[in-house]
């Protein structure tokens, strides 16, 4: 399903107009500085969670050693922050059935 389809479906289960679905899709899933909810307080730091469905967090990775695969040589990978979600007990329970 991609945004398009999840907007129509939004709209005809709650009874509201594809611009307004829209927009609160928008609100919610945007990556845009400042205009997405999720993005905006997991790049804060902040953890958001949806009971039942899941959570969306910021983890850090460490710095590491790699290898480059062309050379074999050794090289230092930087330390990154990036976003994980882990999937809420009531939809790994949805998703198995």
């Amino acid at each position: 399903m991609n945004k398009t389809e999840l907007t129509e479906k939004l709209a005809k289960q709650t009874g509201m107009s594809k611009a307004a679905s829209k927009r609160a899709i928008d609100a919610i899933f945007s990556t845009a500085p400042r205009e997405g909810i999720i993005a905006s307080a997991v790049a804060k730091g902040d953890r958001v969670q949806i009971t039942g469905f899941g959570s969306f967090e910021r983890r850090n990775r460490k710095q590491r050693t790699g290898r480059n695969p062309q050379t074999g040589e050794s090289i230092v990978i930087s330390a990154a922050k990036y976003p994980a979600f882990v999937a809420g007990k009531s939809l790994k329970e949805r998703v198995r059935k």
